[in-house]
This record gives structure tokens, C-alpha cells and sequence, in this order.
């Protein structure tokens, strides 16, 4: 029988759905409401899980058709580790490597981070020994303090290592046991939002094109540009200002950070990606990626 197949879960078992939902609402997830209650019980019926291992998380998202936030049920590392575990294969993993200390600032908010960390789980697979990595960047994935705002939340804060292993190690087991499932985890999605289809979307930068040892400081104000735009774009519309110059030097395209920042700007107020790109003369694309420094500063006081 594979390790994978629903088991019988002892607390759907031997107790009343109404004195489930009393337990882990006052235990497990003090202080959701009883709906989101409900979705965990109705996944952990589905997946055959035991509810009061705590397999799943409650996260808020912010949907950005609704304009508000919403509970979204969501696997743990936990529950992946466990269902790789169950498969029989899964044979260590390996501690998480980290890449160099950078400085991730937003205004007056810095913070060192690791710029990346790496994870290998090995899986037995014909009696082979074979490893699944997974690279994953801290600015990629960190969750934010709030749908407004770049800088980290509570525990990508205290923990700028730890959060960011768990997600490395979630990528790696998908890789090595896809029977686990494709669904990021709660400590992946946190802090992102919901597209106007419904879609998980993450709103961070891209992952830079190559490791760099120390981040790009923050841009430095303009003499001529000091007073900044005297009008505030309306929503939907695109400021005015310069287009990126042909050949412009490294020095004046934005670091991560900055870019992170100002594509939370802009999905807060409704505008896409191409849409900014094609007013700042930049090729077709989904990320702000070159963007310069001149219009980092345009986009920024456009939309607050």
C-alpha cells in the first residue's frame, strides 16, 4: 500500500465536528473565525490528515479584487516533511548553505540578510542515493509588515535565516517527491496576494541574474529633483518621466530592495508590471528589472 494513502485521522474519528472546531479554534488557531476553521477541517477531511497535528496554516492574504484580506488554508513545512518521510525514500537533507551577508534598506528600515540559502534532500530511487536542491533568494521571498509597505514582518525579521531555509527546503522536497504536491507553503505565500483571477502571486522582486556580495545602497536625491512632482498621478495612469537611457551604467539601475519596494507600490495602487515598464521605455516584461534610478524616484512620489 503506498505510505501516501489517507489514513484515518483519530480526532475526526472520536470527536463531533462542533467540538473540533471549539478545540482548535481555542488551541491550534487562536483567533480565527470559525469559516476558516472550517476550510482547515474541509482539508484536512480531503487529504486525510489528522487536523490536530496542526498540518495546515491559516494565512490572510490580500485579494486585490476584493480589496481586503482573506483567510487562505495552506500546507506547512511540516506537512511536507511529513509526507516525504511516508514515501520510504527520502534518505537526509542536508544542512542549509547560506550565500554572503547583504544590506536590505527601505528608507530609514535596514536589515542584513542572507542573500540566499540553499537546500538538498536525497531520495532512494532504484537503489540510488540522489539529491534534489533548491536555491531560494531572501528578497524573493520574505513577507512583508503589511500589503503597504517593504519592510519585513516580525519573524523575517528575527529569524532572517531560518524563514528563509524553510522555503528552500520546501522547493527541494516538490523537487524530489512531487507526490507531496506543488503547492507553496504557508511559509512561502505569507505576506503575498491574491491576482484578480484568484491566483497565488507573489510581489517581490526577481531573482537577481547573479549573486552579489553587498546590495546597492539606496538612491540618492536629485539637486534638480529635490522639491520632487508637485501632481499625483491619477490611479490607473502612468506619470511622466525619464525613460531609461541606452547603455545607462550599473549605478543608476535600482538594487533588488528598491525594486521590491516600488512593485509593492504599484500593485497596491492597480498598476501592472508591463504597463509600468512600456511608460519607462523598457522592453516587454513581468518584472521591474532595470528599472533606473530617475524612475524609481518618478514611480515613488507618483504613488503614495
Amino acid at each position: 500500500m503506498n505510505a501516501l494513502t489517507k489514513i484515518e485521522n483519530t480526532a475526526l474519528a472520536t470527536m463531533s465536528e462542533a467540538e473540533l472546531m471549539e478545540v482548535l479554534q481555542s488551541s491550534l488557531y487562536p483567533g480565527a473565525n470559525l469559516q476558516s476553521i472550517k476550510m482547515v477541517l474541509g482539508y484536512c477531511k480531503a487529504a486525510g490528515l489528522d487536523p490536530m497535528q496542526k498540518p495546515v496554516h491559516i494565512v490572510p492574504m490580500w485579494d486585490s479584487k476584493a480589496k481586503q484580506m482573506r483567510d487562505v488554508v495552506m500546507p506547512g513545512i511540516g506537512l511536507y516533511r511529513t509526507q516525504a518521510a511516508r514515501t520510504g525514500e527520502h534518505v537526509g537533507t542536508d544542512e542549509p548553505e547560506y550565500g554572503p551577508m547583504v544590506e536590505f534598506r527601505v528608507g530609514d528600515f535596514t536589515i542584513q540578510h542572507p542573500e540566499w540559502c540553499k537546500v538538498t534532500v536525497y531520495r532512494l530511487k532504484g537503489g540510488m542515493r540522489c539529491a534534489y536542491t533548491a536555491t531560494e533568494f531572501w528578497v524573493e521571498n520574505y513577507a512583508t509588515a503589511g500589503k503597504d509597505t517593504a519592510v519585513p514582518n516580525t519573524m523575517w525579521k528575527k529569524r532572517t535565516r531560518g524563514q528563509i531555509a524553510k522555503c528552500a527546503e520546501a522547493q527541494a522536497l516538490r523537487k524530489g517527491f512531487p507526490e507531496v504536491g506543488n503547492q507553496p507553503t504557508a511559509e512561502e505565500m505569507e505576506g503575498k496576494m491574491l491576482d484578480d483571477d484568484g491566483e497565488l502571486q507573489a510581489i517581490t522582486a526577481k531573482k537577481p541574474a547573479v549573486a552579489r556580495p553587498q546590495a546597492k545602497k539606496p538612491p540618492q536625491a536629485r539637486q534638480d529633483d529635490a522639491e520632487g512632482p508637485t501632481d499625483v498621478t491619477p490611479k490607473g495612469e502612468q506619470p511622466a518621466g525619464p525613460a531609461r537611457a541606452e547603455g545607462a551604467a550599473d549605478s543608476a539601475i535600482c538594487s533588488a530592495g528598491e525594486i521590491a519596494y516600488i512593485t509593492r507600490k504599484l500593485g497596491a495602487h492597480g498598476i501592472s508590471i508591463p504597463d509600468a515598464r512600456a511608460a519607462a521605455g523598457m522592453e516587454p516584461g513581468d518584472t521591474l528589472d532595470g528599472l533606473t534610478k530617475d524612475w524609481f524616484t518618478v514611480l515613488k512620489d507618483s504613488y503614495k
